[in-house]
């Protein structure tokens, strides 16, 4: 496998009822559109992100996880979101094509699975026993290039309010990517927009949601216009990255106002 196509979709937010709306937006359909675009799009894959907020409060919003991705024919990765049930998530999606957390190896890459969930919390927490296997993951994978992806955002999104409730101790977290060279890029969902930006050498990438958008540099909370969205990444032999957000600009069901 000299490079690795791999998809992400994040913050579907969805309920029990197909119908079911956040901020406007009918979730299912969206992330549904979005599935839809991004695989008329890519020739091969090998894997598949789903990085957090799978569900709005509700276990039965897994079922249309399984739905939509349950026959996938590759790995599908999972994270919890603040908006996700972890003993819900893990009933309903426990075996394959799911795996929830963990790393996993892709050749010459290994993808590493952060759970940021904190209960009853918005912003999110990796803890000193997963930051300790944080490191000792990279030391084992040190000849592997590595992607790290969590829910919550470990750099400012330079909107205040979202930056209260991002990631608690994203210092710690940023000082054990520091100390392994394998690192390449980091990946989260979380902020409903997008975000691409290298920092000492690592890539910091945020993916926007399937469904409704926050309006990047906002105070306070706000929304965008911006359609559903996704992103599409290719993992390179040599340790580089070729990444793009899609966005579904034709999606009529939107935020308007």
């Amino acid at each position: 496998m000299q490079t690795v196509r791999l998809l992400q979709f994040s913050d579907m937010h969805l309920f029990g009822d197909a119908a079911g709306r956040l901020r406007g937006v009918a979730c299912l359909p969206a992330l549904q559109a979005a599935v839809a675009d991004a695989y008329r799009k890519s020739h091969r894959l090998d894997g598949l992100l789903l990085t957090g907020d799978l569900v709005q409060d509700d276990p039965e919003g897994y079922r249309w996880i399984r739905h939509v991705f349950g026959d996938s024919k590759v790995p599908v990765l999972c994270l919890a979101g603040n908006h996700d049930l972890p003993d819900a998530m893990r009933a309903t999606l426990g075996e394959a094509p799911f795996t929830i957390g963990g790393a996993t190896r892709f050749g010459r890459w290994a993808v590493v699975m952060l759970d940021s969930w904190v209960a009853n919390s918005a912003s999110g927490e990796i803890g000193d026993g997963q930051l300790g296997w944080l490191r000792e993951t990279l030391r084992e994978h040190r000849n592997q290039h590595v992607l790290v992806c969590l829910h919550h955002h470990p750099i400012r999104m330079q909107s205040e309010w979202l930056d209260h409730v991002g990631l608690r101790d994203a210092d710690a977290f940023l000082g054990a990517i520091r100390e392994h060279s394998n690192v390449r890029g980091v990946l989260w969902g979380h902020v409903h927009q997008s975000l691409d930006s290298f920092i000492h050498g690592v890539r910091f990438m945020a993916t926007p949601a399937t469904c409704a958008q926050f309006l990047p540099g906002s105070a306070e909370f706000a929304l965008d216009n911006r359609p559903p969205g996704y992103r599409f990444l290719e993992l390179m032999a040599d340790g580089s990255m070729a990444t793009e957000v899609c966005w579904l600009e034709s999606y009529a069901d939107r935020i308007v106002a």
